[in-house]
């Protein structure tokens, strides 16, 4: 009998802790793992030619490794929530780097990504802070932020993003939790202004508005999620 009332004692406890929020039922959260399954990445890395860079150094592993870093990513309060997220992300991911096919941005070596009025984060004259990674992370002052929080020596060894692809990932999360997390509930056009605003929206370039807004309605709709409002801008 003391038995029986320990356990609904225990039961009773767990109950309350749920509904107090303390605790969440596998039902209520789904990891971002069981959602970025290995058929949904490789879904998007196979439409790359055979002989992108990208093929042989972005993975799922990977990209769940830089997760141990960043395990805020895709956990927001509903299953829904977290899952049109990781659309966004994966649109985003997508989009920058053509099916994970580029590692660095086309001709970036040829562009000048130093702000020089960025006096926390001077530039390395010899170095170029042009796009790397699945975000293509670029300009100085965002190295320099990103490679101190993940360890790495952003301003020095820009280059690191594209020789290590756990840090690659990490610079691409990293950059959405510092710049993109804060307006995912405003929709995915507000994810496209935090990442490249000043050159797409506003009528800059609506193709490439457009091209994001469908990877992320793909996915949407692979994960089962309704994409919600305010998907340009």
């Amino acid at each position: 009998m003391r038995m029986e009332k320990r356990l609904l004692l225990c039961v009773l406890g767990l109950w309350l802790l749920m509904m107090m929020g303390m605790v969440q039922s596998d039902d209520d959260v789904s990891s971002v793992g069981e959602i970025v399954t290995e058929e949904f990445f490789n879904g998007i890395i196979d439409e790359a030619d055979d002989s992108c860079a990208g093929k042989k150094f972005y993975s799922r592993h990977a990209f769940l490794s830089a997760l141990n870093s960043y395990d805020e990513f895709g956990r927001l309060d509903s299953v829904d929530d977290s899952k049109r997220e990781i659309a966004a992300a994966f649109a985003h991911f997508t989009h920058e780097t053509g099916h994970f096919c580029y590692i660095e941005e086309i001709e970036g070596a040829s562009k000048d990504y130093c702000d020089e009025t960025n006096t926390q984060y001077p530039c390395n004259p010899n170095k170029g802070y042009y796009g790397r990674g699945p975000i293509q992370i670029s300009w100085n002052f965002n190295y320099g932020p990103a490679g101190h929080k993940i360890g790495f020596d952003g301003l020095n060894s820009p280059e690191t993003v594209s020789n290590d692809p756990v840090v690659s990932f990490k610079t691409a999360l990293w950059y959405w939790m510092q710049n993109v997390r804060p307006v995912v509930s405003q929709g995915f056009g507000a994810t496209i202004r935090a990442i490249n605003g000043q050159l797409e929206c506003d009528g800059a370039n609506p193709t490439t508005v457009q091209a994001r807004v469908n990877y992320y309605k793909q996915y949407c709709s692979q994960f089962g999620v309704d994409p919600g409002h305010n998907l340009t801008c």
